[in-house]
């Protein structure tokens, strides 16, 4: 008997342990990174730039809103939200509690497919396989039936009235004591709601600093504003991998892009420019598979500084 079960029982124990670390630890385990990136024209004095993604917001996580209000300590110069704030319809007023002392910043925000639309329970799986097959979103998949529409509304109507810029394939504009920011930003690729043609031209003529933000980094969207000039590029949505091997990585980016770029501060070049890329592993999960594995929850603070 123990030599024929002894193994697979000890296999199960472990797999238990790992499964318990990984919802009930790491996936509270909320981080503050911190990046330095050199785009900012020379004399201009550093910026500080607070990127959240990806909170995921389930009715009663208490410790994750407490988190996100102290990050308004950082005192950031503005914020940027690059989307999917919900995994739950009645989520947004806890959203919105969470984010308040951040709101009294300067801010600009895209939207995800969860803000718009509830997650669905899935095989985990199914990402491995849509990564071979190179399938991702609605994008090359069969349109999304029978999901559960998120209250967006209310969210923009708040982040709106709160002053923060809304970028859904359309540009905006931050005035910061004298130093004026440029934004252009697309609405979710991830369920082909991007429309860059309508927002394409580069970077804005008199801005201080052109800034380029979208939810998911799929490749099309990341040609487009390198293509276009933009210095830098900010997005979420790949959750870092959410569930990664310790020593090796993340196994999918639930997009076209690289697992090497899953997440922090990269590169990508176009044409014949090359952008900095930052993609947040943000600081939730899906609502039916709330876990993480060496990929800690997280929050930016990015120092924008002179070119060298």
């Amino acid at each position: 008997m123990r030599a024929r079960y002894g193994v697979p029982l000890s296999l199960t124990a472990v797999g238990a342990a790992g499964l318990a670390y990984a919802a009930g630890i790491e996936a509270r385990s909320f981080r503050l990174r911190r990046v330095t990136i050199p785009v900012l024209p020379r004399g201009m004095r550093p910026l500080r730039v607070l990127q959240v993604s990806d909170i995921h917001m389930v009715s009663g996580q208490r410790k994750k809103q407490r988190w996100l209000q102290s990050l308004a300590g950082l005192r950031p110069d503005f914020v940027v939200n690059t989307g999917d704030n919900l995994s739950d319809p009645e989520g947004v007023p806890e959203v919105l509690d969470a984010l308040g002392p951040l709101m009294e910043f300067p801010g600009t925000y895209v939207f995800g497919s969860n803000d718009y639309y509830g997650p669905k329970l899935r095989n985990p799986a199914r990402y491995l396989i849509e990564k071979v097959q190179g399938r991702h979103g609605l994008n090359g998949n069969p349109p999304a039936v029978g999901v559960v529409h998120n209250p967006w509304e209310e969210l923009r109507d708040a982040f709106d009235a709160a002053g923060w810029v809304g970028l859904s394939n359309t540009r905006g504009r931050l005035k910061l004591e004298g130093i004026e920011i440029a934004l252009t930003g697309l609405d979710d690729p991830h369920i082909k709601r991007d429309r860059y043609a309508e927002v394409a031209g580069g970077p804005e003529e008199g801005a201080d600093l052109s800034l380029a933000v979208v939810h998911a980094p799929y490749l099309r969207s990341l040609d487009s504003f390198t293509a276009d000039g933009y210095p830098l590029i900010l997005a979420g949505h790949t959750h870092g991998g959410q569930l990664c091997i310790p020593f090796y990585g993340a196994l999918v980016t639930n997009c076209d892009l690289d697992t090497g770029r899953v997440k922090g501060l990269s590169t990508h070049s176009a044409g014949e420019h090359t952008s900095y890329l930052h993609v947040s592993a943000g600081c939730g999960t899906n609502r039916y598979t709330p876990v993480r594995f060496a990929c800690p929850p997280e929050a930016t603070l990015l120092t924008l500084v002179e070119r060298g």
